[in-house]
């Protein structure tokens, strides 16, 4: 729960940041899901006096991020004038764009879902300057933008990550790829049987396995040997799916000895319980900010203020927002050529590469993070594996 009084921060804070009076100032356009029109009304006073809809917690806690890296900025006296808009206001937030302020701007920032991020990719394209898309992992259907920059790895660079971390740590072992019918299941098939047929090294054996949806583990054990370790793949980005899957390989872990590995949602599961002790879990994600000191420095800041913890968005927001200015601040006009530049690590350690999805015509479709990090789950305990 929050209060009221930090809505009225909030706005308050919505202001454009102005730093450094002698020097030329580069200028940065945030946008993110704040629902201001939602939460206040025509007076400006809050609609809910005690409750905190869950609804706006993501774009307020990216905000809230990117202010904090504001302000380490504003220590450093960078020459940054920051604007941040509402992606959920009533009135066409895309119009913005079209401001005086917004003229010469160098850098776009957001949050945004697919329409959203079309638009401001667009933008960027038309400005010529980087559109940073801080969260959703996929393209947004756009192509041939070389200012777009997605940093929450695709599912396919999912795919291509866990397929080479097989290829270097079981490619003698059972591989067995379980999964449910459906479209994005057939999506995850198609890249695992793209990759192996592209691979630089020897392709790996995976035998898919279709299961009905009421499978229990009399239908698994067919594929598992229990003289040889076997590797299991949940095919499908089904949470419950996956959760299923666990919970039946678990009951025949003792008896057939394997390694299961999930998909970069199942970061939103949990498997620190006292039932999965016995599972060597493993999956994917894009970003992990558990045991670092800053992330604790700075969760704990923003407890002191907002008496609440803040979400995983918080933290992006805040690495985002300062690896990025950091970046404009070094290159000045220069940053779009730049954007696969390594250093300024906060957090994560980027991997911003080119995507060329046609190889015949090789035009630049934009750039993505190509770093995942690799998480194992045993005996209740989350460690990093690389």
């Amino acid at each position: 729960m929050r209060n009221k009084g930090f809505i009225v921060i909030c706005i308050l804070c919505l202001q454009s940041f102005a730093y450094s009076q002698s020097i030329q100032k580069h200028k940065i356009a945030i946008f993110c899901p704040l629902y201001l029109d939602s939460a206040f009304d025509g007076s400006s006073n809050y609609k809910s006096d005690k409750t905190f809809p869950k609804l706006f917690t993501n774009g307020l806690d990216f905000y809230q991020g990117a202010q904090f890296a504001i302000d380490s900025l504003k220590k450093r006296l960078a020459p940054l004038e920051v604007y941040v808009y509402d992606t959920k206001s009533k009135t066409p937030w895309y119009l913005q764009l079209n401001n005086p302020e917004l003229k010469d701007v160098e850098l776009i920032l957001g949050v945004t879902n697919s329409p959203e991020t079309k638009i401001l990719a667009d933008a960027a394209l038309q400005k010529k300057v980087p559109f940073i898309s801080a969260a959703l992992p996929n393209d947004a259907g756009i192509t041939a933008n070389p200012y777009y920059v997605i940093l929450n790895a695709t599912l396919q660079s999912h795919i291509e990550n866990i397929y080479r971390f097989i290829q270097r740590y079981y490619s003698l072992e059972k591989i067995i790829l379980f999964r449910k019918k459906g479209t994005q299941e057939d999506q995850i098939l198609n890249n695992f049987n793209d990759i192996s047929k592209n691979t630089a090294s020897v392709p790996l054996s995976i035998k898919f396995v279709d299961l009905p949806s009421d499978f229990s583990e009399t239908a698994l054990t067919p594929y598992l040997d229990s003289t040889q370790h076997s590797v299991c793949i949940c095919g499908s980005l089904d949470e419950l799916f996956g959760l299923h899957l666990a919970h039946e390989l678990l009951n025949l872990n003792k008896q057939y000895p394997l390694t299961l590995i999930g998909m970069p949602t199942w970061e939103n599961l949990n498997f620190s319980k006292s039932e999965f002790d016995n599972l060597d879990i493993v999956y994917t994600s894009s970003f992990y900010y558990d045991r670092s000191p800053l992330a604790n420095q700075l969760a704990a800041n923003y407890n002191s203020k907002m008496y609440s913890k803040p979400t995983d968005l918080f933290l992006r927001g805040y690495e985002t927002t300062l690896r990025f200015s950091l970046l404009l601040l070094e290159t000045k006009k220069d940053i779009a050529s730049n954007l696969s530049r390594k250093g300024n690590i906060i957090f994560t350690p980027f991997d911003i590469q080119p995507v060329f999805r046609n190889k015949k015509t090789m035009v630049l479709d934009y750039f993505e993070n190509k770093h995942v990090y690799f998480l194992k789950v045993l005996g209740g305990v989350k460690n990093i594996l690389y």
